[in-house]
């Protein structure tokens, strides 16, 4: 029997000996950082909140805000190490990071930003999406990064011309730690179509590009703006000496670990899930909520609610992004904490979303004739370029909180459900399994009893990837580290990370699955009115 006074001298000797992997995700409202040791369970973890701002139209994020949260959360991470373990973290055997997906970081010759960050969040870039779409015969989604740049030129924009490198968060990142203008293949696979067969850059469709931006008088070489791409274990540079106290300020974290490509969130949440096998999906749910189905063959034919990503290695998947999440829900979990501290009641955060999400579990299977909306921002897949956050009722329903939050949390679901019916209905997906992850999921069964009756299909939350996107970072860093001749990334998560792995899996209540069918058929017929109030500014 191994007592724990064993386990811990195992983990202390591991950080110093550099036999563990770090992964950092920056996330919509949080940056986390997670240190993994040889058998892939978490060692350390430290945070930092952040949030975007919505300026001149648009929602960004500082480059300052990057780095001094990106920092914070790794003094928290090695004041961690330091306190369970206790040793000064000064080397790590792998590093990766990750963030959101897509957007628009356009860099001049000298690596600096030639316009704010512009997130997945914007919706602007409706006239880019539609034409790219038209030309390459594929959906190209508001968010991704050529349609930020296509719609640049379509607006005239000056700093067009200066442009000399693209990347994403992830992108951006990495490259000032390592120095390589890498991206991971499904991190890139949200910037420019894919070609699965090749690994890399679709070479017709980019000359298609190219053409379009020569026809508005810019002769750009996509194949030198976008970075290099790589699937996952290849090699990405190693933490430069600038890299380190870049991350590290206090100097203690010492260069040379190996880089594995940086990822998007959409990758490290199939990492985190073990969803990278064609027939395996998941569900991410925080600030956006997407699905990830890896698909056997290609779709056939292009769908406006489908993007076509890839995982970390390189295979097809196809996506069900909806930018509009938790984040209403969270707003209203946050007034009733408002209404408990006016009484003199203070509660903690888990213990008010627990108790208010699982009273949705003693709501009416339809939710009471209530209605939501949770658009915070615009949302493509229903058609709204700016969103409106709503609640509604007819004088007939049934106004309980149990009915008003399970109401919210299918309000979340809504969307991602409109994205799913295209896949399963209209493209006969398969799915054997679905995972889902996530703070949506972290009040045990609520989320994913919902989850499951709003898809029609068995819902799985897996202990091992409590720590989210930051650990499925830390393992992609891993694998990069530790990958043998041939091994490719399904087995090696099925073979070494999740072989033991305790999952927990709901099936689909056939009442809740009839309840929600009734609330998607109100939602629909509400849109309109939606519509009606982001018209008015």
């Amino acid at each position: 029997m191994t007592c724990v006074s064993d386990m811990t001298t195992d983990a202390r000797a591991a950080i110093e000996d550099g036999r563990t992997a770090l992964g950092i995700e920056l996330g919509s409202t949080r940056i986390k950082a997670v240190l993994i040791g040889p058998d892939h369970a978490p060692l350390a973890a430290g945070g930092s909140d952040w949030e975007n701002q919505f300026v001149d139209r648009r929602w960004t994020y500082s480059m300052e805000s990057v780095w001094a949260s990106l920092q914070a959360a790794y003094a928290e991470l090695a004041a961690d190490v330091q306190r369970q373990h206790g040793v000064a973290l000064t080397t790590v055997g792998a590093l990766g990071v990750s963030a959101m997906m897509h957007g628009y970081l356009a860099l001049d010759a000298d690596g600096e930003l030639l316009t704010p960050f512009r997130t997945w969040r914007n919706t602007n870039t409706g006239p880019a999406a539609e034409q790219l779409s038209a030309l390459l015969g594929y959906n190209i989604p508001h968010r991704w990064s050529v349609a930020h740049l296509v719609q640049a030129v379509l607006d005239g924009e000056e700093h067009v011309a200066a442009v000399a490198h693209l990347t994403t968060l992830a992108g951006y990142v990495h490259g000032r730690l390592s120095g390589e203008q890498v991206l991971g293949v499904g991190d890139a696979s949200g910037m420019f179509p894919i070609d699965v067969a090749t690994g890399g850059y679709d070479a017709a469709m980019i000359a298609q590009v190219e053409e379009l931006l020569a026809g508005h008088g810019h002769e750009l070489r996509l194949t030198e703006l976008l970075p290099t791409v790589r699937a996952a274990g290849d090699p990405a540079g190693e933490l430069t000496p600038d890299g380190a106290r870049l991350l590290d300020p206090s100097g203690a974290l010492v260069a040379g670990a190996p880089m594995c490509p940086p990822e998007g969130d959409a990758g490290t949440g199939m990492v985190a899930t073990n969803s990278v096998a064609p027939r395996t999906g998941n569900v991410s749910a925080g600030t956006s909520i997407f699905a990830m189905v890896v698909l056997e063959q290609p779709l056939s034919r292009v769908h406006r609610e489908l993007d076509l990503v890839t995982t970390p290695a390189g295979d097809l998947v196809a996506m069900v992004h909806c930018n509009n999440g938790a984040s209403e829900l969270d707003s209203w979990v946050r007034l009733f904490g408002e209404f408990a501290g006016a009484l003199g009641v203070e509660v903690d955060s888990s213990r008010l979303f627990g108790t208010l999400l699982t009273s949705a579990l003693r709501g009416a299977p339809d939710g009471g004739g209530l209605m939501a909306f949770n658009y915070l921002s615009g949302e493509p897949i229903t058609e709204l370029e700016e969103g409106r956050p709503l609640f509604l009722r007819s004088p007939d329903s049934t106004f309980t909180l149990a009915n008003f939050m399970r109401v919210q949390l299918y309000s979340a679901l809504a969307t991602l459900r409109i994205g799913m019916d295209v896949l399963q209905r209209d493209e006969g997906a398969r799915l054997e399994r679905m995972f889902a992850h996530g703070g949506l999921f972290k009040t045990k069964g609520v989320g994913q009893a919902l989850l499951a009756a709003a898809i029609d299909t068995p819902v799985t939350v897996g202990a091992a990837a409590a720590e989210g996107g930051a650990w499925g970072m830390a393992t992609l860093a891993a694998f990069r580290a530790s990958r043998t001749d041939g091994q490719d990334l399904t087995g090696y998560l099925a073979e070494r990370v999740f072989a033991d792995a305790a999952l927990e899996t709901v099936d689909p209540d056939p009442a809740d699955v009839a309840g929600f069918e009734q609330f998607i058929e109100r939602y629909v017929a509400a849109l309109p009115v939606e519509r009606a109030a982001a018209a008015l500014g």
